[in-house]
């Protein structure tokens, strides 16, 4: 039992689980994304750099799942989606959703927030609008902000996406 267990709390950091979203070491062609260091460092710089680059955002999802943490990003973008939605009916379908995910005390991806922030976002969902998830969103930006993104950038993964996105740019100027 005590295996089970424990290969079910190994947080991975290796490189092939987030392979996926980078190109293969050979691939040559004009189409495979090539992510340039600059890119790459200006993840670092800030959050939203990070969060607004498809594959930033790809590669910090994915840390987040090899932590077991991934339902703040996973809420995250759902409120970015959701405030995108023009039709009333569907901005009270998506906020009934979104709040018997994630925000209901035990909900099945429930996110870490206080009481006062969890009542205050059930009682603006009673009406829904685009706005009305802005505070708790806020609360969970900062939270991933200061905890879960310093940890990002000191991961193996990250640094790999660095050296690996240097040694492209080496090959090249050669």
């Amino acid at each position: 039992m005590k295996t089970r267990l424990g290969c079910l709390s190994h947080k991975s950091d290796s490189y092939n689980d987030f392979s996926e979203f980078l190109p293969p070491a050979h691939e040559t062609t004009a189409r495979c994304l090539k992510l340039s260091t600059d890119e790459v460092v200006r993840w670092s710089e800030s959050f939203d750099s990070l969060l607004t680059h498809k594959y930033g955002l790809a590669a910090f999802r994915t840390f987040l799942k090899s932590e077991f943490s991934d339902e703040n990003i996973e809420f995250w973008m759902a409120c970015e989606d959701y405030k995108k939605i023009k039709s009333s009916a569907k901005l009270v379908s998506k906020a009934n959703k979104i709040f018997k995910e994630f925000i209901e005390v035990q909900a099945p991806r429930e996110i870490n927030i206080d009481y006062r922030t969890r009542e205050r976002t059930k009682q603006s969902l009673t009406d829904p609008n685009p706005t009305s998830l802005n505070e708790v969103q806020g609360k969970i930006y900062s939270l991933m902000e200061k905890d879960s993104y310093p940890r990002f950038l000191r991961s193996k993964m990250y640094q790999d996406i660095v050296n690996r996105a240097q040694a492209r740019g080496q090959r090249r100027s050669v």
